[in-house]
């Protein structure tokens, strides 16, 4: 019998004018991005806490704190590669990962493919396995007033026979 274990991440930033969009590693084209300490990939900080979550580790605030100048504007991908590497040493990979972003604009489905192949490559695993999808908030709340970025990720990590 495989060993398998789910992790969930959540993130969600405030967007605002003069910031760049970041979602997936892509640079998206907008008017406004996220409002963060590092660059804001709500896409990578679900990623990582759900990988990290299906470990049960800590989470992306306990490793890499707000309060550390260290990751003042970091480029978001080193998360994702420091809970990749955890997931590898304890002895899983990825069995699928479902991505969820919640973003009243601009549409993703450009992005997507890029998205899913940035996600597949940090993670070591098949593009295949990952699935991407765009959600408006339909004008409701922060989300669907263009004024916030949210996602959810949920990740199967599968291990070795037990």
């Amino acid at each position: 019998m495989r060993d398998c274990r789910i992790g969930h991440g959540f993130d969600l930033h405030r967007l605002e004018p003069g910031r760049d969009l970041i979602v997936g590693g892509v640079k998206l084209d907008h008017d406004r991005g996220c409002d963060a300490h590092s660059d804001g990939d709500v896409v990578y900080h679900a990623v990582t806490d759900a990988v990290l979550g299906g470990l049960g580790q800590d989470d992306i605030g306990q490793l890499f704190p707000d309060t550390d100048p260290k990751w003042k504007a970091a480029d978001s991908r080193v998360f994702v590669e420091e809970a990749t590497r955890r997931m590898t040493i304890a002895g899983y990979a990825v069995g699928n990962l479902d991505v969820t972003v919640i973003l009243q604009r601009p549409k993703l489905s450009l992005h997507k493919a890029e998205i899913k192949a940035n996600l597949a490559r940090l993670l070591g695993c098949a593009p295949d396995r990952v699935n991407l999808k765009g959600k408006t908030h339909e004008h409701v709340d922060a989300l669907g007033e263009n004024r916030a970025i949210a996602c959810h990720a949920v990740v199967l990590l599968v291990g070795g026979d037990r």
